[in-house]
């Protein structure tokens, strides 16, 4: 018998191309790996599984599940992680707490490439503050609107005087900025980060530290939001992200390959069906029941999906609805090309970095072939 979970996901097809409600059967241990590498994860070996055929990923679903390594299924607020994989423990980093330190292997190794790039210029750098990912299985985590696919993590800053201070607050008097800025241009040049949310003012300090090296300015235009606006940017803000960064990735292997198998996963049991929820905001003197009503759920399960402990709640505010609902269109997932810089600033040389010169139209080449992919990453 499965055991249903409250992992929910908003239809709302402008934001999300696509996002599945989803929850592990009963039974269904998180996989407890150990390192990508040490597990021989290698993206060009994850990436020869979305080759497959639907038979064959239908078979295996049925057969042996771990075999498809990590899936990451629904959207950044709605979603299932299977088959994760462990923050593993290193001397770069320091996990604030190992129990929500889950994510896909794509993740994990985007996040030890970041780091490593740090201690190739500055083998000094102390470790980094790891927060949360997400859960061993995904669904929703105390404190956070997303962190449900393995796809988000929390990164601390570096400061200076070479010393971890977890989440502090950061200021021009406290910050490392070339460390951070190093960790800033690894994990848009070397991974595919989708976005980076962060608060306004710690993003000036290191656009002008940027600029003071000879970054290009053009490029650093294109990687936040602020400067320019432009939908596509790296770099966000978001209120409360002023003591670390946010970090969302692309998953080519993990969130194509989990679109495919979903289908499959739950037609087998080893999910359960979806449950979608639609965006409702509360007009004043609407109670709880009387919406629960009007789309035919429940008081408890609207409860549960916005993680609420009464049903209080405020006029003028945007919930989350559970309802029974057809599955949105399902579109692939498409990683758009990363945005690279022409040149490498002097002070940075000590390691190889990816350039425009390298790559057409000033971009590194799209990890996906050529599809459909409609979002705005500045949205939380």
């Amino acid at each position: 018998m499965r055991t249903p979970w409250s992992v929910l996901v908003v239809v709302s097809l402008a934001v999300w191309p696509w996002g599945g409600s989803v929850g592990l059967a009963s039974g269904m241990p998180p996989t407890a790996a150990a390192a990508p590498a040490a597990n021989g994860w290698s993206r060009d070996s994850a990436a020869s599984l979305l080759n497959l055929s639907d038979e064959e990923l239908a078979r295996r679903v049925e057969a042996d599940v771990s075999s498809l390594g990590s899936l990451s299924i629904g959207s950044p607020g709605g979603a299932l992680l299977l088959n994760g994989v462990a923050m593993p423990a290193g001397p770069r980093w320091d996990i604030r707490a190992a129990e929500n330190a889950w994510g896909t292997a794509e993740t994990i190794t985007s996040i030890e490439t970041a780091i490593d790039k740090v201690h190739a210029v500055f083998p000094d750098a102390p470790p980094l503050t790891i927060g949360d990912i997400s859960d061993a299985n995904g669904g929703r985590l105390k404190r956070h609107a997303s962190h449900q696919g393995g796809r988000d993590v929390d990164l601390g800053f570096y400061y200076k005087g070479g010393q971890g201070q977890g989440f502090a607050t950061g200021t021009a008097a406290n910050l490392d900025l070339p460390k951070n800025w190093t960790l800033i241009r690894a994990l848009v040049t070397e991974t595919d980060v989708e976005v980076i949310f962060l608060d306004t003012r710690i993003q000036r300090l290191l656009y002008n530290y940027a600029l003071s090296i000879s970054e290009d300015k053009a490029w650093l235009d294109r990687v936040f939001q602020f400067t320019r606006g432009y939908r596509d940017a790296r770099i966000c803000y978001e209120r409360n992200h002023r003591n670390h960064y946010h970090v969302r990735f692309y998953n080519p292997v993990a969130q194509e390959l989990g679109r495919r198998a979903h289908p499959f996963l739950v037609q087998s049991g080893v999910i359960e069906p979806p449950v979608y929820t639609v965006r409702h905001v509360v007009r004043p003197g609407q109670t709880m029941g009387h919406v629960a009503a009007r789309y035919g759920t429940s008081v408890r399960a609207i409860r549960a999906a916005n993680g609420l402990s009464s049903t209080l709640w405020r006029a003028g505010r945007a919930y989350r609805i559970p309802v029974r609902a057809a599955a949105p269109p399902i579109a692939p997932v498409v990683v758009p090309p990363r945005v690279l810089p022409p040149a490498t600033p002097a002070v940075l040389a000590a390691a190889a970095w990816a350039t425009s010169v390298s790559a057409p139209d000033g971009t590194a080449p799209a990890a996906l072939e050529p599809g459909i992919f409609v979002r705005a990453s500045c949205l939380y």
